[in-house]
């Protein structure tokens, strides 16, 4: 699609592509900006699901209007097509700042800080992210937090999508709740916070496997090795918040402690 024009947007490069959708780069030809576009594949147009959950995530997103989270400006349909017109975040993921090295505490509290905020803003119009992780947390250039694809996104109250008993989610960043299929609430992306946290403070994963099975057996039965063996000057109330965000029961409020 590199160089074609839909609606007013003039695709310009492909940025990435998941099991839900494929971004492109786009130039807003009307208001001369540069958007984010998302496109179901086409080898699940067909699948009224797919489309469904697609048109789940932009109504989820377009309720949400924070600093912290990706704004969407559009949703349309182009030769049956469903995309929806983002905005564009120029920056790197989380993922991409930890594997460049460890990150400063003070920094990645900032960080947390900001992810928080965003989350807590999604939970109380009742939207649940269900995949944070730290490929989905851009930072921008001025190192503002952006949470992206709420593609799994799931408004309470709204009938479920999946059948239960299947997993919805990136394996080390999931809630027990989500290795077992069952329903879900605010608290897993608590719990996926936490597991971004501890990837951030550390430079590692708290839960491990060389398989799926392997890691939920790891998140549904071990402890994370203690943040303060890991790296020296972590602050003992931080290591607790992180703790008590990875406890198998499920927390209600753990993430408001970051935010006060």
């Amino acid at each position: 699609m590199i160089g074609q024009t839909v609606s007013h947007y003039k695709i310009l490069e492909k940025l990435g592509e998941g099991g839900m959708g494929i971004i492109y780069k786009a130039e807003d030809t009307k208001l001369k900006r540069t958007v984010a576009l998302k496109f179901l594949p086409t080898a699940l147009t067909s699948k009224p699901t797919a489309k469904e959950r697609f048109m789940v995530e932009a109504r989820a997103a377009a309720a949400l209007n924070h600093l912290h989270i990706v704004t969407v400006h559009e949703i349309n349909e182009y030769e049956q097509q469903l995309y929806i017109v983002m905005e564009y975040v120029q920056g790197e993921t989380l993922k991409e700042k930890i594997d460049s090295g460890l990150i400063e505490i003070d920094e990645a509290l900032q960080l947390a800080i900001q992810t928080a905020e965003g989350l807590g803003e999604a939970h109380e119009k009742n939207i649940v992210h269900r995949d944070i992780k730290s490929d989905n947390i851009m930072i921008d250039e001025k190192g503002q937090v952006k949470i992206t694809d709420f593609d799994l996104a799931k408004l309470k109250g709204q009938a479920q999508l999946t059948r239960k008993g299947t997993t919805l989610g990136t394996a080390p960043y999931m809630s027990p709740e989500q290795t077992r299929g069952s329903d879900v609430d605010h608290r897993t992306d608590i719990w996926s916070l936490g597991v971004v946290m501890y990837e951030m403070f550390s430079g590692q994963l708290p839960f491990k496997g060389d398989y799926p099975q392997a890691i939920y057996y790891s998140i549904m039965n071990e402890d994370p090795e203690p943040l303060s063996r890991l790296r020296t000057g972590i602050p003992a109330e931080l290591e607790r918040i992180i703790n008590k965000t990875l406890e198998k029961k499920p927390q209600n409020d753990t993430s408001k402690s970051l935010t006060c």
